[in-house]
């Protein structure tokens, strides 16, 4: 039986503050809270989650594994998430890519992709 995916661990330095941001921008929830240690889910009986854990070392290189996010409307997506809190930022993506690159409060690097699919 293979294994269920329960989650992706987020080191941060400062788990509650970079959950609730993650939680507001995807519309999840917080199921879990710990001075050190947050997760949150779509909803609390749904996996994966997001956990997030203290990790007092600040974010130094690209992320080798990241967060891509699809919206029906990308402009207004990266603009919702820019009055968020979130910044560009520039991986070497290069122009006319049909993607936006973004980092999160802590400098973890996600993508909003093109608008859906028809």
């Amino acid at each position: 039986m293979p294994s269920q995916w329960e989650q992706i661990v987020v080191d941060a330095e400062d788990p509650a503050r970079l959950a609730r941001w993650w939680a507001e921008a995807l519309g999840y929830v917080i199921v879990h809270e710990q001075p050190d240690e947050v997760e949150i889910r779509r909803s609390a009986d749904q996996l994966p989650g997001l956990l997030f854990g203290r990790d007092a070392e600040v974010k130094k290189v690209k992320n080798r594994l990241h967060i891509d996010l699809r919206p029906d409307d990308q402009e207004a997506e990266v603009e919702r998430l820019l009055d968020m809190g979130a910044r560009h930022a520039d991986i070497g993506q290069g122009d006319g890519v049909p993607w936006v690159v973004l980092a999160d409060p802590e400098g973890n690097e996600f993508c909003v992709l093109s608008s859906k699919r028809g």
